[in-house]
């Protein structure tokens, strides 16, 4: 529910008031009993994050990728120029088919 700034007219009281938004303004002041508050126009709340936190990396499933140099495959496997594969898109991408 919103909260609301009112002021009274007569004895300048101030309060804030929890209230439904379809409901209607308040008249009758808590402190002196006269009808004349005013609404106040506020900054109205910001929004509020709770938790752990708002980041990408935050809903990730599974562990994060290891990097190349972590790699165990990477070090035992020494490079044997480019494969198979390779060549064969290199040649149709220089139109040598």
């Amino acid at each position: 529910m919103p909260t609301y700034d009112y002021q009274c007219k007569y004895c300048k009281h101030e309060f804030e008031a929890f209230q439904g938004i379809k409901d209607g303004p308040l008249r009758k002041c808590p402190k002196c009993g006269r009808r004349g508050l005013r609404r106040l126009i506020g900054a109205g709340g910001g929004i509020i994050f709770k938790g752990t936190g708002f980041y990408a990396t935050d809903y990730r499933k599974g562990s994060p990728r290891k990097s190349a140099a972590s790699d165990p495959e990477s070090k035992s496997a020494p490079s044997q120029g480019p494969s198979a594969s390779d060549k064969s898109s290199s040649e149709s991408a220089d139109g040598l088919e």
